[in-house]
């Protein structure tokens, strides 16, 4: 049995994994968390995912159960996924323009 098959999710001591994925993807992580954020920034989004595989067999299972939702239901869920992608795009379109330009200066907040 490998060491980290024998804790649950969020136990035992942190271990170093070595994965590969794009530089460009390295890079916008740095600039969100800088590098020290880097394995915790991954973490989550690994624990992101997982939520999401387990929501996705769940969904298969409700629909054995039930069928499928209705058109209604799809065309609601689609609108609010292309929200979703609409906010995603303009958060990466705000950044590129950061990195082309540098960040633009905010005014400090009123207390």
């Amino acid at each position: 049995m490998d060491s980290a098959e024998q804790y649950d999710k969020d136990e035992g001591p942190a271990q170093k994994v070595s994965v590969s994925m794009p530089a460009g993807r390295i890079a916008a992580v740095k600039a969100r968390v800088g590098a020290r954020g880097f394995s915790a920034y991954v973490s989550a989004a690994v624990e992101r995912q997982i939520q999401r595989d387990l929501l996705e067999e769940l969904l298969q299972a409700k629909e054995a159960e039930i069928g499928p939702p209705s058109a209604e239901v799809r065309e609601w869920a689609a609108e609010i996924f292309r929200e979703a992608e609409t906010m995603a795009a303009n958060e990466r379109d705000a950044e590129d323009d950061e990195r082309d330009t540098g960040p633009e200066w905010r005014a400090p907040k009123a207390s």
